[in-house]
């Protein structure tokens, strides 16, 4: 009577179709949908009739053939969608980054899909409890699937896929989802909506959870929560993701806190996280056991099967059917890429943008501020000093060694500003004090961590911080003291202790100190300006610009207007120097043909990593000339 299931689940795979780097130019890469294609088929052979293929959201949103479909010429059939069709997916949820566009933009996609798309806690009305709730899509879907046990008899499974998503969407995307959404804790809708689920005849409930690992008590509407959902009566498997990390690692350590990487389980609930971009394949695989209340789990087995699995193994082929269903949408967002914006008589590189005031994040915070100033000239807030706040975008992580912006000194075209600014985020800008502006950079600084004078090779960058998190603010001036504990943690929380008095130093504006009552417009993206990342989210009536105008447009502009030849490289920040110390740092291999960077961070290259990073010393006891690049 014993039968079996697999479940195949790709997620984030932000419009990673096709083994192709945009941003490059570069053919066959390591990653992309129709690589994971060929390991669905092959996991479909080895399971045939016991399968089902569910995405876990963050799908339409993360590369130009995703993100500039419309404006490239492919209005009204979507590539990611057209892929995701020629799959066969049984299921979807939506991931936050599928309300980047709209929802007028996100209906028209999902139109498309051959597909159920699910979502149970992004509401179009809140009700007094869960079931009362009006959901802005299905929150579940039941799928039937005939098994066969190993007497050849036939059995109905009804599994329910219960679709969730962080209810920050509320905060990164309020631009677009104010007046029309708004959202429920994911541990709250879960709680409710899976004895639904078995009271509507679900033989195993599986979460397609867009969410990932949180340390300690998720809490009330927290953004990672698989953990504390796998501790949920009813839950069967649990399909994760949305911070990008592989689930099961085997060379990871398992932790006494519920993620167990050999058993492939949280809190002993079958798990799987697939990694971005189509980076993996997850497959649970299920043994059924008919028992007096339905069908229970007996065992289990749980992997991510890498596309690009290393050593000697090469990548798996691109499945040619995915290649053929967006061949169209890639020649046209290629025909738009191409297209020229002007030259650069320098390069334009991101190797060193965590560790320096860098041009890359300099040029797209001038092209910030030149276009609010724009916007508010002639307005209440004209004169009042106007400032821009961005991070380093392409900055490696765990996008791999190859992931940053190189753009060489030549001509330069629309795909050079996608690769600067490739999030589809607005521009907007917001009122500051000088208390507030200071509370903004201690929060962007707390990503290093804490070095000893004295002490050689320590390590910089706080690994539990993605690269995107680190703002510089251009128009001011000021000096990051590694020497002194941060003030924030990841997640933006508050560290206790004693004394502390913050990492900024010497933070000034035309050579005048910043003082606390000082006012400022500071000029930022709208995830920026909602709260995204470790920064808070200010009162309403402090957002006093917020436009639907793209930045990557005002990138564009300036960059097609000859505003990089004018912009002054002279560094923002610098690191205050700490006597005898140096630090260790890690960035692409590409840095290599920037010789001149190198030296003149006086950086000793310590060779390549496993994971194929380079790795460098960095001199903090200010013998080092650290430029903007």
């Amino acid at each position: 009577m014993r039968c079996h299931l697999r479940l195949l689940a790709t997620s984030d795979v932000h419009g990673a179709i096709l083994p192709y780097d945009y941003a490059s130019g570069r053919d066959g890469t390591a990653y992309g949908l129709a690589r994971t294609a060929s390991l669905i088929s092959r996991a479909r052979r080895e399971a045939p009739g016991g399968c089902l293929l569910v995405d876990n959201g963050d799908f339409l949103q993360g590369t130009p053939l995703s993100d500039l479909h419309d404006i490239a010429g492919e209005s009204g059939r979507h590539p990611v969608i057209a892929a995701m069709n020629r799959l066969g997916y049984d299921a979807a949820t939506l991931g936050n980054h599928e309300f980047n566009f709209g929802l007028p933009a996100l209906r028209a996609a999902l139109d498309q899909a051959t597909f159920p798309v699910i979502c149970s806690n992004a509401l179009a009305r809140r009700g007094a409890q869960v079931a009362d709730d009006v959901t802005l899509l299905p929150p579940s879907v039941m799928v039937e699937r005939e098994l066969h046990d190993r007497t050849g008899a036939r059995h109905r499974l009804r599994v329910g896929l219960l679709g969730l998503l962080p209810p920050q969407i509320m905060a990164w995307d309020r631009f677009h989802l104010a007046r029309d959404v708004c959202a429920r804790d994911i541990i709250e809708t879960a709680a409710a909506r899976v004895p639904m689920l078995r009271a509507e005849g679900a033989d195993l409930v599986v979460l397609l959870a867009h969410t990932g690992l949180e340390h300690g008590d998720a809490g009330i509407e927290a953004e990672n929560a698989a953990l504390s959902l796998a501790r949920l009566p009813g839950v069967d498997a649990i399909i994760a993701g949305h911070s990008h990390e592989v689930f099961p690692d085997p060379a990871a350590a398992s932790r006494a806190d519920g993620p167990d990487h050999r058993a492939g389980t949280f809190f002993g609930v079958p798990a799987v996280m697939a990694g971005f971009r189509g980076s993996h394949l997850g497959v649970i695989d299920l043994d059924l056991i008919p028992g007096p209340r339905g069908w229970r789990v007996a065992g289990h087995r749980v992997e991510a099967r890498a596309v690009a699995p290393g050593g000697a193994r090469p990548p798996a082929p691109p499945d040619p059917a995915i290649i053929a269903a967006v061949r169209r949408s890639h020649a046209a967002t290629l025909a738009y890429m191409r297209a020229p914006l002007g030259r650069t008589s320098r390069p334009i590189h991101s190797y060193l943008s965590r560790y320096r005031c860098d041009l890359p994040v300099l040029l797209v915070a001038e092209a910030q501020r030149a276009a609010v100033a724009r916007a508010l000239t002639g307005g209440p807030l004209d004169g009042v000093p106007l400032l821009s706040a961005t991070a380093p975008f392409q900055t490696g992580g765990r996008a791999g060694p190859d992931a940053f912006t190189d753009i060489p000194a030549g001509p330069l075209s629309l795909g050079n500003a996608a690769d600067l600014q490739p999030f589809p985020n607005t521009l907007c800008a917001l009122l500051l004090s000088g208390a507030e502006l200071r509370d903004w950079l201690e929060r962007s600084v707390s990503c290093f961590r804490t070095l000893v004078p004295g002490l050689p090779d320590q390590p910089l960058w706080d690994a539990r911080f993605p690269g995107n998190v680190a703002d510089t603010v251009l128009g001011v001036r000021y000096e990051i003291d590694l020497a002194r504990p941060p003030l924030y943690d990841a997640r933006g929380v508050a560290l206790a202790g004693e004394g502390v008095r913050g990492r900024i130093r010497s933070l000034s504006h035309r050579g005048v100190p910043v003082r606390a009552g000082d006012r400022f417009v500071m000029a930022v993206n709208s995830y920026r300006a909602f709260g995204g990342g470790p920064y808070p989210a200010l009162p309403e009536d402090r957002l006093v610009h917020a436009s639907r105008a793209m930045v990557r447009d005002a990138v564009a502009g300036f960059l097609g207007a000859g505003g990089l030849d004018r912009l002054d490289p002279v560094p923002v920040w610098t690191f205050a120097p700490i006597p005898g110390a140096s630090a260790l740092i890690e960035t692409g291999p590409g840095l290599r043909r920037h010789p001149g960077d190198i030296a003149a961070m006086g950086l000793t290259d310590l060779g390549l990593s496993e994971a194929g990073f380079l790795r460098l010393r960095l001199p903090l006891d200010g013998t080092a000339c650290e430029t903007g690049g």
